[in-house]
C-alpha cells in the first residue's frame, strides 16, 4: 500500500495537528491478564479515536490533487466523520456526513461542533453510505470511501510510534470496524520487518469480516447490531480483506458483554474510558489470557467516545 517514507511522510502531516499518543503498560492490567499488557491510547487524540490520523493525511492528499473541490461526503458512525471534519475544518473544506438513524447523539454533535452537515438516514451504516454515495452524484460532492490507501497510510502512524516505543511485542489485538486500523498495523510490521502476531477482533453479532476472512470471500450478513459501533460492518470490503488475510493470525469474535467487561476492566485498572470498539481488543485479550501468558502484548484501545448515559450504565453494572 505504501513504503516506509511514505509512512513516515504521513507523520508529519499528523504530528504538525497533534502529539503522538501513549502507550503505557499498566500493572493492574498486566495482573489481570497475567502478561505484560501495553495500552495503545488512541483516546488521547483531539477527537478521541485513531481515524483523526487518517482524516488528516487523506485530505492533505485530496486536496493536492484536487485543489477545487465543491465539498466531500462521507457516511460513518461517527469516528471517521470527526476525522474528516477536524481535517476539512481546518482548511476550509465543506463536509456533509450521512449517518444511520439512531446514531450516538454525542458524536453526531461532535462532528456538528466541528462544522459538519450531519444528516441521519438508514437503518446501519452501509445503507448510510448507499445514501452517501446518491448525494454525492446528485450534489457534485467528492464521496471520501471508509477504506483508502490514505486513510490507512494516516492511521497507520499510531502504529509506527507503536512499534518504535515498545520492542519485542509478540501479540497486538486491534478492533475491525472497514479495516484501516488493522491494515495500517499490518502494514507497519510488514515495513519494520518484525513477526508480532496480529489479531483482530470483531463483535459476534456483526462478524461479516470474521467470516469472510475464514472463508476467504466476502461474506454479508443481514445485521449488524452491536453497542461497539466502531465493529458495525455488514459489507466488507476486497481490498482490506486481502490485508488482513495475508498479514493477521486470526480474527476473535467477541460478544457485547465481553465488550462490557473490557469497558470496565480499562476503566478500573487504568482509569480510562473506552468506546464498544475501544474495548474490544481487550476483551479479546482476556478471552485469550491462557495462551499469552508471561508474553508482551499490546491491545490498541481506538476511541473514547461512548455516549454518557451507556458509559454511566455499563460501569455501574456489577
Amino acid at each position: 500500500m505504501f513504503d516506509l517514507s511514505s509512512l513516515q511522510d504521513a507523520a508529519r502531516t499528523v504530528y504538525a495537528a497533534m502529539p503522538p499518543t501513549p502507550q503505557y503498560a499498566w500493572p493492574l492490567l498486566s495482573a489481570r491478564i497475567g502478561a505484560t499488557v501495553w495500552v495503545k491510547h488512541e483516546n488521547h487524540t483531539p477527537t478521541g479515536a485513531f481515524k483523526v490520523r487518517g482524516g488528516l493525511v487523506y485530505v492533505e492528499a485530496l486536496l493536492r490533487r484536487y485543489s477545487h473541490l465543491t465539498g466531500l461526503v462521507t457516511a460513518t458512525r461517527g469516528n471517521h466523520g470527526q476525522s474528516l471534519a477536524y481535517a476539512c475544518r481546518a482548511v476550509g473544506v465543506g463536509l456533509w456526513i450521512v449517518v444511520p438513524k439512531g446514531n450516538s447523539r454525542e458524536k453526531n454533535a461532535a462532528m456538528r461542533a466541528l462544522g459538519a452537515t450531519v444528516i441521519e438516514c438508514g437503518r446501519d451504516f452501509d445503507e448510510a453510505r448507499e445514501h452517501a454515495a446518491a448525494l454525492a452524484q446528485s450534489k457534485g460532492y467528492y464521496q471520501v470511501p471508509a477504506f483508502h490507501t490514505d486513510l490507512v497510510r494516516g492511521v497507520a502512524t499510531y502504529a509506527l510510534e507503536l512499534f518504535e516505543a515498545v520492542h519485542g511485542l509478540d501479540t497486538v489485538y486491534v478492533p475491525i470496524g472497514m479495516g484501516s486500523g488493522i491494515c495500517g498495523l499490518i502494514q507497519a510490521r510488514d515495513l519494520l520487518g518484525l513477526k508480532t502476531e496480529i489479531v483482530g477482533v470483531v463483535s459476534s453479532t456483526a462478524d461479516a469480516f470474521a467470516q469472510s476472512f475464514e472463508q476467504g470471500c466476502i461474506v454479508t450478513t443481514s445485521t449488524a447490531q452491536t453497542l461497539a459501533d466502531g465493529m458495525a460492518c455488514r459489507i466488507p470490503e476486497a481490498e482490506p480483506l486481502a490485508v488482513v488475510r495475508q498479514g493477521a493470525a486470526r480474527i476473535v469474535r467477541v460478544t457485547d458483554e465481553e465488550v462490557c467487561r473490557g469497558i470496565k476492566a480499562l476503566y478500573e485498572d487504568t482509569h480510562n474510558l473506552a468506546e464498544g470498539a475501544g474495548a474490544a481488543a481487550l476483551a479479546a485479550l482476556l478471552k485469550e489470557r491462557a495462551q499469552q501468558q508471561g508474553r508482551q502484548v499490546a491491545v490498541i484501545l481506538s476511541g473514547a467516545n461512548i455516549d454518557r448515559d451507556q458509559a454511566a450504565s455499563i460501569l455501574a453494572e456489577p
